[in-house]
């Protein structure tokens, strides 16, 4: 495994000129119903935190309810190379059920599977953006980091959040955030309210764009959201607005 994460492949002249074109695209109109990625380690370290993703996931639809309402697909790993994908969900019951149907199991991490997931769904279908929740990092950086830019260039920002603060993970999770024009984000038991907003403040960004996150932000929308806004519009970062 490499020690340092790096670049993709794509030179940086082309990468900017593709940035450039997804900056200009405009924001789903108001109305339309958005597209998300909830993405989650379910390998046995996460089985404490397992119970309360799942309770804290409906605050997502809720907060998109006024501009149109949220589609959300669930993706998950555990155990011996299992990685998998839901149907994509309406509402918070049918995501609720699926996930109190996973069990977690001991395994290695399969992020790069995730990734290349996201990547796919973002090639078939406009998807607003990607949650990925996890706690560890046991893969090839490079590799992962590369499928991350392709899904920067597909304009699919991924939300990473952190459990714990182990350091090989953080360096992989803020790199796959700053690839993709997305954000990371650290929580642990004690910061469920704050899980709940930033995953709220993700859901109207998947839904409505920068501009919904700036408005639900504004309207007051949790100090999470602009936490989110100010990591999304910094210089040098991937996707960056929509």
């Amino acid at each position: 495994m490499a020690n340092s994460p790096t670049r993709p492949n794509p030179n940086r002249t082309e990468i900017d000129a593709f940035l450039a074109k997804v900056a200009a695209t405009p924001a789903p109109a108001a109305g339309g119903r958005g597209r998300l990625i909830f993405a989650l380690d379910a390998t046995m370290s996460r089985e404490p935190t397992w119970d309360t993703a799942c309770q804290i996931q409906a605050e997502m639809f809720e907060a998109t309810r006024a501009i149109g309402g949220l589609d959300v697909q669930l993706v998950f790993f555990r155990g011996f190379g299992e990685c998998k994908s839901g149907k994509w969900q309406p509402n918070a019951e049918g995501l609720a059920a699926q996930m109190g149907k996973v069990r977690c199991h001991a395994g290695r991490t399969q992020i790069g599977k995730v990734l290349a997931h996201i990547k796919r769904q973002a090639e078939k279908t406009k998807i607003g953006a990607a949650i990925f929740v996890g706690d560890a990092f046991e893969e090839d950086i490079d590799s992962v980091c590369h499928t991350a830019g392709e899904i920067g260039l597909l304009g699919v920002p991924v939300f990473v959040f952190q459990e714990g603060r182990d350091p090989l993970a953080e360096k992989a999770f803020r790199e796959i955030a700053r690839l993709t024009g997305g954000a990371w984000c650290p929580f642990d038991l004690q910061s469920a309210a704050m899980l709940k907003s930033l995953l709220s403040a993700v859901a109207v960004y998947a839904t409505g764009g920068m501009k919904a996150l700036q408005d639900y932000s504004a309207s007051g929308g949790q100090r999470e959201a602009v936490a989110l806004i100010e990591q999304m519009t910094r210089p040098g970062r991937g996707s960056g607005q929509r």
